[in-house]
C-alpha cells in the first residue's frame, strides 16, 4: 500500500457562540450546519443540493468527568482543506483521491475547553469524531458513559435496517452476531426488536435522498455501537447492551486524554454515493506495517456442502486438488479439525497444498468464556500466550490464514480481541477472517492482514433452512446498497450445486440460477473469497460457468453503481485492471427488462454475455457493443446477467 497525504490548513473562520457556522463539500453539494441550542447544547443539520437530509441533530458526550453535550459554549471553529491519496488492493476501488473540508470546532465550560468536534465533509460523505481534553485537576482518562450523538430523518423517511438481537441468545448463545433480516422501506420510528439496529443503517427522504450512517476507526479503545430509535425520525448512537459477553465488561468505553473517539459517518444522494462510498477507509490510518505482502484471491470451502463430516483429511485433500484443477490459492478447512484431522495431518496437507500452489486457511473459535459454542480449536485465541504459540506453529507450517468465529458482542474488551488477534496474525504471516462477529469499521485500512467478516446472514443459512435459499436473491440485493457498502463482507456463496449437499441429490435445494451465481462471485467484494463450490461441479455444471468462475477476480481497481432498488434488483460494474464486469441480479417477480448505457465498453467492442432464459437456463453468447454504448437486458426472477470483454 502507498500514501500520500496532502493536508492544507486555512483558517477560513473563527466564530463566536450566537452564530449558526456551515461547512459545504469542495463541489458544494453538501452543507452541514452547526448550531448551538438552547442550553448550550451543540447540534449540526445535513443539507444536500438544497434538501434537509438530516434536520437538527444534538451532538455530544457524557463521561465520568462531565457531561458535555450541553452547558456549553462554542468558542471557536476552524475550517481547513484536506487532500489525501491512498492505494489500496483489498477494498471496492484500489486508489483514493479524498478531498474534503474539515471544520474543528472547539467548546469551552466556564472558559476551558472541553471537547473539539471534527467534522469532514467531502462531496458524497460527512463524517465526525469528538476530542475529549482532561479536567483541570490534569485527568489523564475518563470513561465514555454515552453519547448525544444523532441523527433526526426527516418526516416521512423509510428505512432500510438490520435489527439488533438480544444478546445471549441463538445458537449456543452467540448473539448478537449482526445476523438478522433486513426490514425494507418501513416508516421510520421503530427500534428493531426493542434493541435498535446494528450498522450501517440506510434510510430514503421523501425527496428520494438516500442517507447511510454507520462507524468507522472503531478499535480497542473504544466500545462497536449501534442505532437507536428515540422516535419518529430520531435516532442515536447506542453503546452495547449489559448482556453481551455474557454478561462481563462494562458497557462504556475507557479512554486515554486527550483522547479521539471513532468516527461517526453519513453518506448522502443518490444509490449511486451510497455504493461507491469509500469513507470508512478514507478516515483511518494503519495501526502497523504488514509483515509480508499478502496473498489474497479465490478458494474453495467443503464445509458449505459437507457440513463437520467433510472435515477430514482424504477429503480436504479432495479440496486442495479441486483449488488446484481451478487455479484458486487455498483451502479453507472448517471446524473439528484438530480433532478430526489433528495437527500433524494438518501440518501434511499444508505440504501437500504448498505442492499445488494451494494455502491452507484454518478455522478457530474465538471462545473465552462468552457462549457456548462447542466447536473446536477452542480456548486458543482468546488468550495471548496460547494464541501466539499457536500462531507460530501455523507460520511454521505454511499456514496461510485464520478463519475466527463465535465472539461476544461489541463492548470494548472484545473490541480489543479482534485488534490483538490482526496484530499477533501479522507477526506470523497470517491473514485474517472473522464471522460471527461483528462489522467491519475501516479494517481493512488499519489492519494489513485483515481479509474479510461475516457479519451477514451469509452462505450457511441456505444450507440449514430452504426458506433461505427461497430469498436468496432478495437478500443478495439488499447487500450491495447496505452492508458490503462499508467493508468486505465474507459471503462463501456462488455454489453451482443444485442441492446444498455432497451428493447433489437432496437436501436444501437453490433455486437462483448459475448466471446468478456467476454474478454474485463480482457483486459481493471481498478480497478473500472461499466460494461453495465442490469437485462435482467440474463435471455436473455448466463450462462456461467453471471457466468463468476460473478467472473471476477477488481484487478491484473501481466500482460504479448502475442501477437498482434494495432487495428488489441490482446492476453494478467493477474493473480489475483494464477489464470491466458488468453484473446484474433480479428479485422480483416479473423480468426485469431494462436498455442500460454501459459507457466503459467502446462501440463495436465484442462482448461476453451471461444470462437467462425464464427458465432458469444459463448460456454465454457473444455480442458487439453498438454505437449509443447500450443494451437491452432482461433477467427473470432469481436470475442473473454478466457482461464483460
Amino acid at each position: 500500500m502507498k500514501k500520500t497525504i496532502m493536508t492544507c490548513l486555512a483558517l477560513l473562520c473563527l466564530t463566536t457562540v450566537a452564530n449558526a457556522q456551515s461547512i459545504q463539500s469542495p463541489d458544494g453539494k453538501v452543507t452541514v450546519t452547526l448550531e448551538l441550542a438552547e442550553g448550550g447544547k451543540p447540534c449540526y443539520k445535513v443539507n444536500y443540493q438544497g434538501q434537509e437530509v438530516l434536520n437538527n441533530s444534538a451532538l455530544g458526550v457524557v463521561t465520568n468527568i462531565g457531561d458535555f453535550s450541553q452547558g456549553l459554549e462554542l468558542k471557536e471553529v476552524v475550517q481547513n482543506k484536506v487532500n489525501q491519496s491512498y492505494d489500496l488492493r483489498n477494498i471496492k476501488q484500489s486508489h483514493i483521491d479524498y478531498e474534503a473540508n474539515e471544520a474543528v470546532a472547539t467548546y469551552t465550560r466556564q472558559g476551558n475547553p472541553v471537547m473539539d468536534i471534527i467534522f469532514r465533509v467531502s462531496n458524497r460523505d460527512v463524517a465526525y469524531r469528538y476530542k475529549i481534553y482532561p479536567g483541570r485537576r490534569d485527568t489523564r482518562v475518563c470513561v465514555v458513559e454515552s453519547e448525544a450523538s444523532s441523527f433526526v430523518l426527516p418526516e416521512g423517511s423509510t428505512s432500510f435496517l438490520c435489527p439488533q438481537s438480544k444478546p445471549m441468545g441463538g445458537f449456543a448463545r452467540t448473539s448478537p452476531s449482526y445476523e438478522t433480516s433486513y426490514s425494507l422501506d418501513e416508516p421510520v420510528g421503530k427500534n428493531g426488536w426493542g434493541e435498535g439496529y446494528t450498522f450501517p443503517c440506510l434510510f430514503k427522504t421523501p425527496q428520494d435522498q438516500w442517507v447511510l450512517i454507520s462507524e468507522t476507526g472503531t478499535d480497542g479503545n473504544y466500545v462497536g455501537c449501534r442505532l437507536l430509535n428515540e422516535q419518529g425520525g430520531t435516532y442515536r448512537i447506542g453503546f452495547p447492551q449489559p448482556g453481551e459477553l455474557n454478561g462481563a465488561g462494562s458497557t462504556t468505553a475507557a479512554i486515554a486524554l486527550p483522547g479521539l473517539t471513532p468516527w461517526r459517518t453519513i453518506t448522502v444522494g443518490p444509490l449511486a454515493n451510497i455504493v461507491e462510498t469509500t469513507v470508512p477507509f478514507d478516515l483511518v490510518e494503519p495501526k502497523y506495517k504488514a509483515s509480508q505482502n499478502y496473498i489474497y484471491g479465490k478458494g474453495s470451502w467443503s464445509w458449505i456442502i459437507g457440513m463437520d463430516n467433510s472435515c477430514n483429511y482424504d477429503e480436504q485433500k479432495r479440496y486442495i486438488d479441486f483449488s488446484a484443477a481451478m487455479g484458486y490459492q487455498s483451502v479453507l478447512i472448517d471446524a473439528f479439525w484438530d480433532r478430526q484431522i489433528g495437527y500433524e495431518r494438518i501440518a501434511e496437507l499444508a505440504r501437500y497444498g504448498r505442492e499445488k500452489g494451494v494455502g491452507l486457511f484454518l478455522w478457530y473459535n474465538s471462545n473465552g468464556a462468552w457462549n457456548d459454542a462447542p466447536q473446536t480449536p477452542i480456548g486458543k485465541m482468546n488468550n495471548a500466550r496460547i494464541r501466539r504459540q499457536e500462531m507460530k506453529w501455523m507460520h511454521d507450517n505454511g499456514i496461510r490464514g485464520i478463519k475466527v468465529d463465535f465472539f461476544g458482542g461489541d463492548k470494548q474488551p472484545m473490541m480489543q480481541l479482534y485488534e490483538d488477534i490482526l496484530a499477533d496474525a501479522n507477526d506470523f504471516g497470517l491473514l485474517v477472517i472473522f464471522h460471527g462477529c461483528t462489522l467491519p469499521r475501516g479494517w481493512e485500512h488499519m489492519y494489513p492482514n485483515y481479509a474479510a467478516s461475516e457479519a451477514v446472514l451469509a452462505s450457511e443459512n441456505l444450507h440449514f433452512g430452504q426458506g433461505a435459499c427461497d430469498a436468496e436473491a432478495h437478500n443478495a440485493c439488499i447487500h450491495a446498497f447496505i452492508r458490503n457498502t462499508v467493508g468486505s463482507m465474507d459471503f462463501g456463496g456462488s455454489t453451482l450445486n443444485k442441492y446444498y449437499n455432497a451428493d447433489n441429490q437432496h437436501g436444501t435445494v437453490r433455486k437462483t440460477s448459475d448466471v446468478y451465481a456467476l454474478a454474485t462471485a463480482v457483486l459481493f467484494q471481498s478480497a478473500v473469497q472461499h466460494f461453495a463450490l465442490a469437485p462435482n461441479n467440474l463435471t455436473d455444471a455448466p463450462a462456461w460457468a467453471i471457466d468463468f468462475m476460473k478467472q473471476v477476480p477477488t481484487t478491484w481497481d473501481e466500482v460504479k453503481f448502475i442501477d437498482g432498488y434494495p432487495g428488489k434488483y441490482v446492476i453494478m460494474a467493477r474493473r480489475s485492471g483494464d477489464k470491466w464486469y458488468v453484473v446484474g441480479i433480479n428479485a422480483e417477480q416479473q423480468p426485469l427488462k431494462k436498455t442500460i448505457t454501459l459507457p466503459m465498453f467502446p462501440k463495436d467492442t465484442q462482448l461476453q454475455v451471461y444470462s437467462d432464459d425464464p427458465q432458469l437456463q444459463g448460456s454465454v453468447k457473444t455480442v458487439k457493443q453498438n454505437k449509443k454504448q447500450q443494451m437491452t437486458i432482461n433477467i427473470p426472477c432469481n436470475g442473473g446477467l454478466v457482461i464483460m470483454q
